[in-house]
């Protein structure tokens, strides 16, 4: 039995980058004037570009390609990690900002692994970047604040 198609608006983790990239822009616009148009910009570029990645591929016939979005979302989401951490650490954002909008954006790049997971599963075994094993991250990996940086 064919399994139903299911349309890019569909996938969870996409609606969640969505979601994040209008709240991003909402955000940016409080900042200051001349950050609007530079580190706000960039900001919304990359978290614009999370959800754009997917949708560029999803209706890809090749699996490879289609993995290769996944891979270009999740770069896109960790750079729009890094410049709030930025607007953290300029002071246009509290903490408590920061840790949520980071929080979220790391649930997405755990569903978009998951994502690349089953997309390899597809390939032939010597296809595949990681033969008979999968990815996994620590949790702690996300947890600390690099030596020199605040903590909060």
């Amino acid at each position: 039995m064919m399994t139903a198609y299911r349309k890019l608006e569909d996938l969870v983790v996409y609606q969640k980058l969505c979601r994040l990239h209008i709240e991003i822009a909402e955000l940016t616009h409080q900042w200051p004037t001349e950050e609007r148009f530079e580190l706000g910009a960039q900001i919304r570029r990359s978290s614009n570009s999370a959800s754009a990645q997917l949708a560029e591929k999803y209706d890809d016939r090749h699996v490879r390609n289609k993995i290769e979005g996944v891979n270009r979302s999740r770069g896109e989401a960790a750079e729009t990690v890094h410049h709030l951490y930025i607007a953290y650490l300029k002071g246009y954002e509290t903490n408590s900002t920061y840790e949520e909008y980071r929080s979220r954006y790391q649930e997405c790049i755990r569903m978009l692994n998951g994502m690349e997971r089953t997309l390899e599963k597809q390939l032939p075994e010597s296809d595949r970047r990681w033969p008979q094993s999968s990815v996994r991250e620590a949790d702690e990996d996300y947890s600390a604040s690099p030596s020199g940086f605040p903590d909060s």
